[in-house]
């Protein structure tokens, strides 16, 4: 088929449409941000010193050798060497979706492993070959639940991470789908009567709550909760934004979710400026249709061999334009793969042990912080590895005087929840030392002392 690029009168329509003479303004740099000058381009220099070079930049970033406290939905975690000498091999790295999949046993089979695994972690009969993220794995679990039921409505705990509840109104505004939030409670949990009651209006395609939950709390449905849901016929979704307490905490099928989606960036992701990640979303089998993303089954060939396939979709489903389950093509796969590695060579017993170190650390973390004067713990449900710290005057001067001490303590709670201004999120895992935790226990009582002073 040709291609017909746009005409000369398309093209002035568009322009005065937005208020420009030619494409030439269109692309003119403002001349308050234009270069004055010519760039001051380094000449060509021998590997060794551009090696040099970069070294020196790399030593600018002084956060690398700060102690942190930050979580907030993205987790330091050690990630085994092996990971990177495996992951970084040519054949791993193909730059979009691989249509002509079947010739790529060895990826199929690593997808399919990490739908396996995901599985298993949750509790869920299906997983797909992950998505962008755990926002956009929320988002689209929400549109999983619109389209089995046919509804128009989406509650959701306000105790979920923002940018995820961001994300998904992104996503419903353009569906002209509305969004109701829950409260949390005193203890830091989803106010379950205020739940149920919500339920009770039978006009929500799906529910949706974290656990742990954004203020680090195990949360999820109770026997009450998972009552109105089914008699409401709403969907049930868990959000996980840290994997690891999957090894820790009961799967939420446990606790009633048909979907749960999620971020995996615990399972050896590097914390990279923000991504990329590696979202997933898995469900019951009756979701299976609806499901976004690659699904990988395991069959046999005409020889009777184990053969791998993308199955239950057209390869075309992808780039239907608005009658797709999904337009993701470029290969999150490869984020997929990382975290399968990292699980495959942790195993079972292993991941037990981190996540348990992560208790340990957090339970550290907590008596010490919580001992200062002046710094009480703000919610006291059960947590995983994160905690919010009342540190009784505005967080953000707190973390400033923090991080001028070498410290990153935590997240300013009041950015997106007002009534938390003095709460402090903050964050321990198994990277976390004694010497770490000790360190910002000292520097949040001489604040706290000066703060009395004045």
């Amino acid at each position: 088929m040709p291609y017909y690029p746009h005409t000369e009168r398309d093209i002035e329509q568009m322009l005065g449409a937005i208020g420009v003479d030619s494409l030439d303004d269109l692309l003119r740099v403002p001349a308050a941000v234009a270069l004055k000058e010519r760039l001051a381009i380094v000449p060509a220099l021998p590997e060794y010193q551009i090696g040099r070079r970069f070294e020196h930049f790399a030593r600018k970033n002084v956060a690398t050798a700060m102690r942190s406290f930050l979580g907030a939905g993205a987790y330091r975690h050690y990630a085994p060497p092996a990971i990177a000498a495996l992951a970084m091999r040519g054949e791993f790295l193909t730059a979009y979706t691989p249509y002509q999949a079947e010739v790529s046993q060895g990826y199929l089979q690593a997808i399919y492993e990490w739908q396996t695994y995901i599985c298993l972690l949750t509790g869920m009969e299906i997983a797909n070959a992950s998505v962008y993220d755990g926002a956009t794995a929320l988002a689209e679990g929400a549109i999983m639940a619109l389209n089995a039921t046919g509804r128009k409505k989406v509650l959701v705990a306000r105790s979920v991470d923002p940018r995820y509840r961001a994300v998904l109104k992104t996503y419903c505004d353009g569906l002209d789908v509305a969004i109701d939030e829950v409260p949390y409670g005193p203890d830091g949990t989803t106010d379950r009567a205020a739940l149920v009651a919500a339920l009770a209006t039978n006009a929500y395609a799906a529910v949706a709550v974290a656990s742990p939950n954004f203020f680090g709390c195990v949360d999820g449905f109770d026997e009450t909760v998972r009552a109105a849901a089914a008699a409401s016929a709403t969907i049930g979704i868990a959000v996980v934004t840290e994997a690891l307490a999957l090894a820790a905490l009961p799967p939420p099928a446990s606790w009633g979710a048909q979907i749960v989606v999620g971020e995996a960036q615990s399972f050896g992701v590097p914390l990279a400026y923000g991504g990329p990640y590696v979202g997933f979303i898995a469900a019951t089998t009756e979701h299976v249709r609806r499901i976004p993303g690659r699904l990988v089954g395991k069959s046999v060939d005409l020889q009777g061999r184990t053969a791998y396939v993308l199955t239950l979709q057209a390869r075309e489903q992808h780039i239907r334009r608005e009658r797709a389950t999904s337009n993701i093509c470029t290969n999150q796969a490869h984020c997929a793969l990382i975290a399968t590695m990292y699980l495959a060579l942790l195993g079972k017993t292993g991941l037990r042990d981190v996540a348990a170190l992560n208790l340990e650390r957090s339970r550290e973390l907590a008596t010490a912080v919580s001992s200062v004067p002046g710094c009480t713990l703000r919610f006291h449900a059960p947590f995983f590895n994160e905690i919010v710290v009342d540190v009784g005057q505005p967080a953000g001067g707190v973390l400033a005087a923090l991080a001028d001490r070498g410290i990153l303590g935590g997240l300013d709670l009041g950015r997106d929840y007002p009534e938390l201004a003095d709460c402090i999120l903050m964050n321990a895992t198994e990277l976390t030392t004694t010497g770490d935790i000790d360190a910002l226990a000292a520097a949040l009582e001489e604040m706290v002392q000066v703060h009395a002073a004045r």
